[in-house]
Parts: C-alpha cells; sequence; structure tokens
C-alpha cells in the first residue's frame, strides 16, 4: 500500500519476504463422516456434548468453555465470549458475535448434559471445572477426557482444530452454500473456503469421473 501510494521511493521492502522450500508446511487434516462416527463412539456425554459443539455446529474452543446456561436456547445458543489464554475476553471478531444453531441430535446431548449439572443460575457455567467457579479448562479437558479415548481407535491427532476444520469440510461434502458456513462459524466466505474446507479425495475422484464422462472417455 505505501508502494501504491508513492509513500515508498523504491521498491517494498514487503518484497524480500519470502518463504524457503524447506520450510515444513502445516498439516491441516479433517475427519470423514466416518471418523466422526467413531470419534463419538468413545466419549463420554460431557465430551460428546463438547465434540459436538465443535464438529456438529462449529464453534470454537474458546467459545465453547465460555458457555453459560443463558447462552443457551432451543435450538441455538448465543456467542457472545470466549475464554483466550485462560480470560473472559469478547470474540475473536466482529462476525465471531453471532448465533450458531443446533440439530436435534446435538440438542438432546445438551439437554441431557443439563439435567447432570447440580442447579445453578443462568450464569453459571455449562463446563465447569470441579470447583464449579470457573470454567473447564481446554488443555486439561483435551489431555485428561479426549486423548486417552481418541488415542485407542486412532484418532488422537483428531484436535479441536481440526473439528472445527470437519465442520466446515462436512457442509462442504453435503452442498451446504458458503454463505451459510461462514454464519454457522463465525467469519468471512473467503476465510471459509480457503482456510478452513478442503474437499475429500474422494469427491475428487468423483468430479474428474465425472468430467471424463463429459468428454466420452
Amino acid at each position: 500500500m505505501a508502494a501504491t501510494e508513492a509513500y515508498l521511493q523504491c521498491c517494498s521492502p514487503a518484497e524480500l519476504l519470502f518463504i524457503p522450500r524447506d520450510v515444513p508446511r502445516p498439516n491441516v487434516p479433517s475427519m470423514t463422516f466416518e471418523q466422526v462416527k467413531l470419534f463419538f463412539s468413545v466419549l463420554e456425554l460431557r465430551e460428546r456434548v463438547i465434540g459436538g459443539l465443535a464438529i456438529l455446529a462449529g464453534m470454537r474452543p474458546g467459545e465453547i468453555f465460555a458457555l453459560r446456561r443463558s447462552h443457551l436456547e432451543d435450538g441455538h445458543v448465543a456467542i457472545s465470549q470466549r475464554i483466550y489464554r485462560g480470560k473472559l475476553d469478547t470474540p475473536k471478531t466482529f462476525n465471531s458475535r453471532r448465533w450458531a444453531a443446533f440439530g436435534s441430535g446435538l440438542s438432546s446431548w445438551i439437554r441431557e448434559w443439563m439435567e447432570r449439572l447440580p442447579e445453578g443460575g443462568p450464569e453459571s457455567w455449562v463446563f465447569p471445572s470441579e470447583r464449579f467457579s470457573t470454567p473447564l479448562l481446554k488443555e486439561n479437558c483435551w489431555r485428561r477426557s479426549f486423548l486417552p479415548r481418541l488415542q485407542t481407535v486412532g484418532l488422537h491427532w483428531a484436535n479441536f482444530q481440526v473439528m472445527r476444520r470437519t465442520h466446515s469440510c462436512l457442509l462442504d461434502e453435503l452442498g451446504v452454500d458458503p454463505q451459510v458456513r461462514a454464519d454457522q462459524m463465525g467469519h468471512s466466505v473467503d476465510v471459509n473456503q480457503n482456510q478452513y474446507t478442503r474437499p475429500s479425495l474422494k469427491r475428487r475422484v468423483n468430479v474428474v469421473n465425472a468430467l471424463e464422462e463429459a468428454v466420452g472417455l
């Protein structure tokens, strides 16, 4: 921008930035439909609800662990805060402040979980720590409750980032409109398409088979 506006008399220093070829690129996996079924089959109720909020509702982990009773409605949740670096904070972006929809299956898990919690007011935590006065820590929940069970079925790599990416990828597999996916997850369409959504190999095989059929092969 500085070069375009003629504030710089020579080339932009940003042109000096480059990524060496031998720098490892991050792996961005997601789960298949079959792996998601396996994922839920080995978890206890609390972890199924937490995982469901990430995979089925597309919520960020900080949004999940910041939930209070007053945020839950019939069929959706109002996302107005998050836990960031152990502290209560505002949502990540403007689009992050939203209503995320639930399906009937996830709604039934949530109702069952809420019935197991001690009586509490509207500001009590949906996922409290052992003291009940503070929210559950994401790292402790993953290490103690998710990881040991997921290791038994080879899904130890399916962390919270993978769960949320799986939401976007599977909705794409189902042909859901990109704007709907972006609104559900709380970001823009371009971020959803470029950073979260990866078509499966099976879908790409189907596409190239359709191309071959169209050209008469």
